[in-house]
């Protein structure tokens, strides 16, 4: 290991958030620089069981990498903090990695409040980071490259196959915050395009886990299946509740099972007929899914779940690679011209994957997964390639311009 390895790890374990550094694992003699990258992860806190995953995906990414020889004969090496699902730490830790770390790109975040704390950081010091989370969508921003799952990826697919199996009347819990308020929108408005009806929407607070008057509400309605954008450990606690209060209704979620593997979590039959639409999970019986799962548990033998946002984080290490690799450099406006280019792809555990130009985000294949009695996983639908195309068509065009914002169906950009 180098001094300048030594110094940084040094540095770091003196914050106590650093994970570990990949240096560790790679066994060539690297003359040349290391390629930094900062992780910024929830660790600890309410988001942790989601995420961790994420850490050890990229982990597992960049171990891979510096054994067959690194990024242009340079190591990658990672700069890890534990964000503990707070905000300000997310600001602060992005202004150390960019600012005294200096790391070449930011890997960061799980919530949406999370992204959108850290966001202004990145464009303030002409950052270039990676969101790897399925999310509300809408964000136009040169210095974000996003492959997670989109609501015209997840929400287009889902509610017209929820309506025609089980019925037009739909009931919206989300968590109340921007991802569930613009997730929301997006299924309100598909719903009425397909000739449905809202009976009811509930926005419930992070960190609650009291459901009774919900569940009260719900049955009232009487709607033939329930949507649920719920978050994080504390709003997970409905499925439980439900139950119990025997709502047997069918549910449906772009963000449950395929995020926090509630599943796996929690007893059967608490999440029966739950439908999901997500570009990956464990159960994906493809054999490149299950060498990855094979791989991941080998390196991280207590790993409960690779969930999507493990395989979202382990494949955008290697879509960096092949960016810095094309470009022959890490400086961003180099890497923007290679994603310009429109053919930034790979095959991906899930399916092959590639970055659209203009909004900068990924086609992914889209599969539900329905969760039967026993909690076991059912597919009954898979669609693939489904490009996040509602950014571009909306007005968004990063190769012309770049707004840095965030955009919704009821506030869509500006068309040139």
């Amino acid at each position: 290991m180098s001094g300048k390895t030594m110094r940084g790890l040094r540095a770091a374990a003196l914050t106590g958030t650093l994970l570990l550094s990949v240096a560790q694992g790679f066994t060539p003699a690297f003359a040349a620089d290391p390629i930094k990258l900062g992780v910024l992860e929830d660790q600890s806190g309410d988001f942790a069981a989601a995420t961790i995953g994420k850490v050890h995906a990229i982990q597992l990414a960049a171990e891979e990498i510096n054994k067959a020889g690194g990024i242009d004969g340079r190591p990658l090496e990672l700069v890890i903090y534990d964000t503990q699902s707070d905000n300000t730490r997310y600001q602060e830790f992005m202004r150390r990695v960019l600012q005294r770390d200096k790391v070449d790109a930011v890997f960061a975040g799980f919530s949406s409040a999370s992204r959108e704390a850290y966001r202004p950081i990145v464009n303030q010091f002409d950052g270039f980071a990676f969101y790897n989370n399925q999310y509300e969508g809408g964000v136009c921003d040169a210095n974000m490259v996003v492959t997670g799952a989109v609501p015209e990826q997840q929400f287009s697919t889902l509610i017209p196959w929820m309506m025609e199996k089980y019925g037009k009347k739909v009931y919206t819990l989300a968590a109340d915050y921007n991802f569930g308020q613009i997730s929301a929108e997006w299924v309100r408005n598909i719903v009425k395009e397909h000739g449905g009806e809202m009976v009811g929407e509930d926005f419930i607070p992070l960190g609650v886990s009291q459901f009774s008057q919900n569940i009260q509400n719900i049955q009232k309605a009487k709607p033939d299946f329930v949507v649920t954008l719920l978050v994080g450990t504390a709003q997970a606690s409905y499925y439980e509740q439900a139950a119990a209060a025997s709502v047997n209704l069918p549910m449906a979620s772009s963000v449950n099972v395929g995020q926090g593997y509630e599943h796996k979590r929690f007893k059967p039959p608490s999440l029966k007929d739950m439908y999901v639409t997500t570009n990956y999970i464990e159960e994906v019986d493809t054999p490149e899914s299950k060498a990855f799962v094979a791989k991941f548990k080998a390196k991280f033998p207590n790993e409960p779940y690779v969930n999507q946002e493990a395989e979202n984080s382990y494949l955008a290490v290697y879509l960096y690679k092949q960016m810095v690799e094309r470009a022959k450099s890490t400086k961003r406006e180099d890497i923007r011209k290679v994603i310009a280019a429109g053919d930034v792809c790979m095959d991906a555990p899930e399916g092959k994957v590639c970055i659209d130009p203009k909004s900068q985000h990924m086609s992914h294949t889209i599969y539900l997964a329905k969760v039967e009695a026993d909690h076991s996983i059912s597919f009954p639908k898979v669609w693939a390639d489904i490009k996040p195309y509602w950014l571009g068509e909306a007005g968004c065009d990063l190769t012309k311009s770049d707004p840095s914002a965030q955009y919704t169906p009821s506030n869509p950009p500006p068309k040139p």
